[in-house]
């Protein structure tokens, strides 16, 4: 799960963020709410946590521009106002729950988990890239009819890049996607996974490519 937190307390950026990548999530961080929209737009995030009280243009207007080009990311706000009106003009305004600070940050991960899991609920399963397509409620994997054999960690990189087809996805988040690796995985490791999966998945028209100094792109053959 990657998530995009949005937050200009330091100290309180700093507690969340090791709160949620102890989760295993992937966490990334800015104080400022004028870069969010762009940040949605290029990369594939799971979830925003997203303060109200920021500097520039507040969690409110910040919502509000995610949300006006159709931007579905699940939103969590974090406020230090607790009056109802304040509440309800977040969850009015597109957000799908908040958090009145402080709070337990077992809390929050909590509700981050839930977020997710109702936004993931309201997709598709089935994901599909040229020939190749997975369901992932069944975890399988299939180039047209016929099922792909994969290892637990093949399936769940697949799943991950499938997630993220088209876009440039860097190697730390990588080896983040699979619980059936060790903390501290080597890059060997990874590499090893990778080139198996390209093989096992180029026969469908599509590549995993290397995008040297950046990460891995999972695209259609053109």
């Amino acid at each position: 799960m990657r998530i995009l937190l949005v937050e200009d307390d330091e100290q309180l950026v700093e507690t969340t963020a090791r709160a949620l990548r102890s989760q295993g999530w992937v966490v990334d961080c800015t104080a400022r709410g004028e870069p969010v929209p762009r940040s949605l737009r290029e990369d594939a995030y799971d979830l925003l946590i997203l303060d109200i009280g920021l500097a520039g243009i507040d969690g409110f207007e910040t919502l509000r521009r995610v949300r006006a080009e159709g931007l579905a990311v699940p939103v969590l706000i974090l406020t230090a106002r607790d009056a109802v009106e304040d509440r309800v003009r977040g969850l009015e305004g597109g957000a799908d729950d908040y958090l009145v600070k402080p709070f337990a940050l077992t809390e929050l991960v909590a509700r981050a988990r839930a977020l997710v899991r109702r936004s993931q609920a309201r997709t598709s399963n089935q994901l599909q890239l040229a020939r190749l397509r997975i369901d992932q409620e069944a975890r399988r994997a299939y180039i047209e009819d016929e099922p792909l054999a994969l290892s637990a960690r093949e399936w769940d990189v697949l799943g991950f890049l499938m997630a993220r087809a088209g876009k440039v996805v860097p190697k730390e988040h990588i080896a983040l996607a699979s619980n059936a690796w060790d903390q501290g995985v080597s890059d060997n490791a990874i590499e090893v996974c990778l080139s198996r999966l390209r093989a096992k998945i180029e026969p469908a028209g599509v590549q995993l490519r290397t995008v040297r100094g950046l990460g891995y792109l999972l695209e259609e053959v053109g």
